[in-house]
């Protein structure tokens, strides 16, 4: 698969440049349930909550995530961008918090996941 695609069949019509990263968020906005079930509103005060998203395109100079990759990142430090209608998150590679991937489990060279 290609840094700059998001999927097969679906190409982005732009290209992520140096350090980039372009990701889709795994929830949306607004409100959330608990491991409980209770449900949280959007509202709620809570603390500082990073979020999981998944990788889409990266730039030429990303080194440590790739596209379809799932990443740790800070909502509140983020500049959301609309492709064909697609909410999308831009943000600098060294601004995501942890990448867990399938790719690192198991390979020879695997390091582990980086969480």
């Amino acid at each position: 698969m290609s840094h700059n695609t998001l999927d097969k069949h679906d190409k982005l019509p732009i290209k992520m440049l140096h350090d980039r990263v372009l990701v889709r968020s795994d929830a949306p906005e607004g409100e959330r349930r608990s491991g409980g079930g209770i449900l949280i509103p959007a509202t709620a005060a809570v603390g500082r909550r990073l979020a999981w998203a998944e990788v889409v395109a990266v730039g030429q100079n990303v080194r440590t995530v790739e596209a379809s990759d799932r990443v740790l990142y800070d909502p509140e430090d983020r500049a959301e961008v609309e492709v064909r209608g697609v909410a999308y998150i831009l943000m600098r590679e060294r601004d995501l918090h942890a990448v867990a991937a399938d790719r690192f489990e198991g390979g020879e060279d695997s390091t582990g996941l980086y969480l």
